[in-house]
């Protein structure tokens, strides 16, 4: 085994370890690492919750004294700052670490190419680029927040076979069985708030909480221009459990807001000019709160808009093995849409499983800043 692919491999491995920390690291990036001397691995950790010790301490720790002399392999640039913890360059060069291998770059400003600076003129041999699709296709949603401002959209849908979210007459308990149930669960349970429109809200009164309940729990978002949402709903009851955040426009009353925010419901006012400006407000104000990752559960309205704006960066959809038609039986992208074939959005990178009868599909929508995806995205 030649040395890249030697490198390849211990990176892979690192990754692996990374993708453990999903839903407890955010806002922080998921980060894995491995050291290894003369060809075995020493030591091992991953970045395990938002404050703990991050990945390259931990590794070191699990090495000991094995660490001098040994490469550190590492899916992110180490950081070279004080944060919630001391710089991890610092306790690089002091375990005597010989070479560093990098898969990508930080972009966080106060990274962003100074911990390899660092280590280099500490005289520690540092290579970056080895896996880099992978480790930027893992923490894609953490690049998006640093990069943009705006946290990573994940746009959810369970449909029939036909393409329908609904009947015509608005029934849509259930479409997908319970093991599609139990993986919107799981997403739930790691992303950091779940939005839907005010006529979801209103026709399905859902609770939107993970159950059992994930390392993070998200604010329940309900876009709904005129503060409409009853205070009978789940979602209002329930607030002192799970916070919920209402996002009004210009036509809201004072007296409903009012009364929402006498409820324990957080109300934000956004006056805009038209749906896509308002919807790239509030992920402005999400990403500014730094949430990291959004669960868009509905309805075909709101995705509409957030596709027609291209605020969709992933989607989890489920299909079930039935037919319901209607002409008038909504499908799960409305908005305007596009003109022409050529104009589609292509998914990359698919998934595809078997649940029971239900189909998974999991994709990226394709765009040039999206990362490609890494195999498992629940």
């Amino acid at each position: 085994m030649n040395r890249q692919t030697f490198d390849a491999a211990r990176m892979a491995r690192a990754l692996e370890l990374a993708r453990r920390g999903e839903g407890y690291v955010e806002p922080n990036p998921m980060v894995g690492c491995v050291i290894v001397r003369r060809d075995e691995v020493v030591g091992e950790g991953y970045h395990q919750r938002f404050g703990g010790l991050h990945a390259e301490r931990e590794a070191l720790q699990s090495a000991g004294d094995a660490a001098r002399g040994a490469t550190m392999y590492v899916t992110l640039e180490p950081c070279c700052h004080h944060g919630k913890t001391p710089p991890c360059t610092e306790a690089i060069v002091a375990a005597g670490i010989a070479r560093v291998v990098v898969a990508r770059r930080d972009p966080f400003p106060n990274v962003d190419g100074g911990g390899i600076r660092a280590l280099s003129e500490a005289g520690i041999e540092v290579e970056v680029g080895t896996c880099e699709g992978e480790a930027s296709a893992l923490d894609a949603p953490y690049l998006r927040l640093v990069e943009t401002g705006r946290p990573w959209v994940i746009a959810k849908w369970a449909m029939t076979l036909d393409g329908k979210i609904a009947t015509h007459a608005g029934d849509s308990q259930w479409i997908s069985n319970e093991s599609s149930r139990a993986i919107v669960h799981q997403l739930r349970g790691r992303v950091d708030a779940i939005l839907v429109g005010s006529s979801t809200a209103r026709a399905d009164d859902p609770l939107l909480t993970a159950r059992p309940a994930g390392p993070r729990t998200a604010t329940r978002i309900v876009l709904d221009s005129h503060a409409s949402l009853s205070l009978d709903s789940q979602l209002v009851k329930t607030t002192a459990e799970t916070p919920v955040l209402v996002v009004t426009g210009g036509a809201a009353t004072a007296d409903r807001t009012q009364a929402l925010t006498d409820a324990g419901c957080e109300v934000l006012k956004i006056e805009a000019k038209s749906r896509e400006a308002q919807l790239q407000a509030l992920l402005t104000e999400l990403g500014h709160r730094r949430m990291t990752n959004i669960l868009v559960e509905g309805g075909g309205t709101l995705l509409g808009s957030l596709h027609d704006a291209k605020l969709i960066d992933e989607v989890h959809i489920f299909v079930a093995p039935k037919l319901v038609g209607g002409a008038h039986a909504p499908a799960p992208i409305a908005g305007t849409g596009f003109a022409t074939m050529k104009e589609a959005v292509r998914m990359r990178d698919a998934t595809v499983e078997r649940l029971e009868d239900d189909i998974y599909v999991v994709a990226r929508l394709e765009g040039e800043d999206t990362p490609l995806m890494s195999a498992d995205r629940r």
